[in-house]
């Protein structure tokens, strides 16, 4: 046996935090949508708001979704036994229980859902 050597490029792609992610499907495959919604502000368009959105999309076929839906669960379990249970951050409670306290006083129709942006739900 020959001794070959071979040249291994490998590219990491650039670090992505995403803030919101959708999930979709079709018979062939399920699509992971990884958004990131930030807003910018550029000084000399003082009369517009900017937002910049950014998106990561990773198609599996089916199998390999249950497989990612399994080990995600996984992952949270030994995240949990290390590190404590994962619960909604205090400030979300805080805005749900403000929520609830502003539709009781004002007698308004306020849907039961809060209207908050969905990476913080």
């Amino acid at each position: 046996m020959v001794d070959e050597k071979i040249n291994l490029s490998i590219n990491d792609g650039d670090a992505f935090y995403a803030h919101e992610l959708s999930i979709n499907f079709n018979p062939l495959q399920f699509v992971f949508d990884f958004k990131s919604v930030t807003p910018r502000v550029d000084p000399r368009s003082k009369d517009r708001a900017s937002i910049v959105m950014k998106h990561n999309v990773v198609l599996v076929d089916p199998y390999h979704a249950k497989r990612v839906y399994g080990l995600l669960g996984d992952v949270i379990k030994k995240y949990e036994k290390e590190f404590g249970k994962i619960e909604k951050p205090k400030v979300l409670q805080i805005l749900e229980k403000k929520n609830k306290k502003d539709k009781k006083e004002s007698g308004k129709q306020i849907p039961a859902k809060i209207e908050a942006p969905s990476y913080i739900s």
